[in-house]
């Protein structure tokens, strides 16, 4: 890098005291990353442009870019995919290279190329006006790298002691975004794998073996029909890809309707509509009938494609579920048990001895006030472990 002008003058950096006191305030990256380029701007140092490249724990997606610019009043958040990595605008980018050991790189931009640019951010950059361009790694305290953009249309670009500046403020950035984009992983994961109800009892506390509430609500419980036969009789891959499908094509409807997916177990999945959320049954109902044409959809393009059909059945019930941490003092699960949990399941059960995919409990069928023109009552009937019969009703085949 040139050296231009002289050394940064030895006053305190405003945008460095703020994030040394004052950034704690601010929850979210998006609104750090802000204050600060709007800190450093009232330092003397020209940005017109800023970025923030994160790469992140996430199932779906890589990485996250923070892109500030003057008159923002946050950074504007993007996501990007796993897929995005063989991208050519990434595979040929400054941030790639910073993330796999390159240290500071910056590029001149009001100067004349000689040859075609390594990196066509470059070109981008000049059609914005930019005279200059500065990409420097930086380093969480686990080892893994990230990487912060900076950008100007200051005639000349930056001077040495603006990029002294930059460099001064880089591990105290890089501190206050470790922080956060930890604390964002971490619910991430929670809700990946407990669930997003669950998961904010944990991050609020809920930790303590016993612990746990009670929630009145309309349950969830699907199952996939010959899953055992159909993992003996196909490779892994193509197994993991129909139960994959299978619940992907379940869980869709459910989420779309305000439910939320508590837990997969094998090849089933249960999840709840709290009855404190309004019409819970009857989305409930809604997101049932879609998960049905949605599983004839796909067993068609199954057909197409030579694979034999995915069978299910779906029971719907309603009643209390208690939360509760159980296990051992060193391994808990933030589950769900009670009598209603007991009765979807046997319910579900039921639907395969019922040649009927969709079941739905007689509580449940009462709570949601539809008309027989869409339920059809099949009368009552003994569950396994249930002390007294349960009234079934089915949902009526469409058309």
């Amino acid at each position: 890098m040139s050296e231009q002008g002289p050394s940064w003058p030895s006053v305190h950096l405003r945008a460095l005291d703020w994030l040394a006191r004052e950034s704690r305030c601010e929850r979210f990256l998006e609104d750090v990353v802000a204050r600060t380029c709007e800190r450093l701007l009232e330092d003397g140092i020209p940005l017109a442009r800023s970025t923030v490249q994160l790469r992140t724990l996430h199932p779906q997606f890589f990485g996250a870019r923070l892109l500030w610019r003057p008159g923002m009043p946050r950074a504007e958040l993007a996501l990007f995919e796993h897929a995005s990595t063989a991208d050519p605008a990434y595979a040929h980018s400054p941030v790639r290279a910073l993330f796999e050991g390159a240290e500071a790189i910056r590029q001149r931009l009001d100067l004349p190329t000689p040859a075609p640019s390594a990196y066509p951010v470059y070109a981008e950059l000049r059609a914005e006006g930019m005279s200059d361009y500065l990409a420097m790694p930086m380093r969480f305290s686990d080892g893994s790298r990230h990487a912060v953009t900076w950008a100007t249309r200051r005639a000349g670009g930056f001077t040495r002691a603006h990029i002294d500046a930059l460099g001064e403020i880089l591990p105290m950035l890089a501190m206050a975004a470790e922080i956060r984009l930890t604390r964002r992983i971490a619910r991430t994961l929670l809700d990946t794998y407990v669930g997003r109800y669950a998961g904010e009892r944990i991050l609020a506390g809920e930790i303590r073996r016993g612990s746990g509430a009670t929630v009145r609500a309309a349950i969830w419980q699907c199952d996939l029909r010959g899953f055992t036969s159909f993992a003996e009789r196909f490779p892994r891959d193509v197994v993991l890809d129909g139960l994959n499908r299978f619940f992907e094509t379940m869980a869709a409807p459910l989420e779309a309707h305000g439910g939320e997916i508590l837990k997969f177990i094998g090849d089933g999945m249960l999840g709840i509509f709290p009855l404190e959320k309004e019409a819970a049954c009857q989305r409930a109902l809604r997101a049932a009938a879609e998960a049905r044409l949605r599983m004839r959809a796909l067993n068609a393009e199954r057909r197409r494609d030579g694979l034999e059909p995915l069978r299910f059945g779906l029971a719907l019930h309603v009643g209390d579920v208690m939360y509760g941490n159980i296990g051992t003092p060193a391994r808990l699960d933030f589950t769900v048990i009670g009598p209603a949990v007991n009765v979807a399941d046997r319910l579900q059960q039921l639907t395969k001895e019922l040649g009927r995919e969709v079941l739905l409990s007689g509580p449940f069928a009462a709570s949601c006030g539809c008309g027989c023109e869409i339920l059809e009552p099949l009368g009552r009937f003994p569950l396994r472990g249930i002390a007294e019969p349960v009234e079934v009703v089915a949902l009526r085949e469409a058309g």
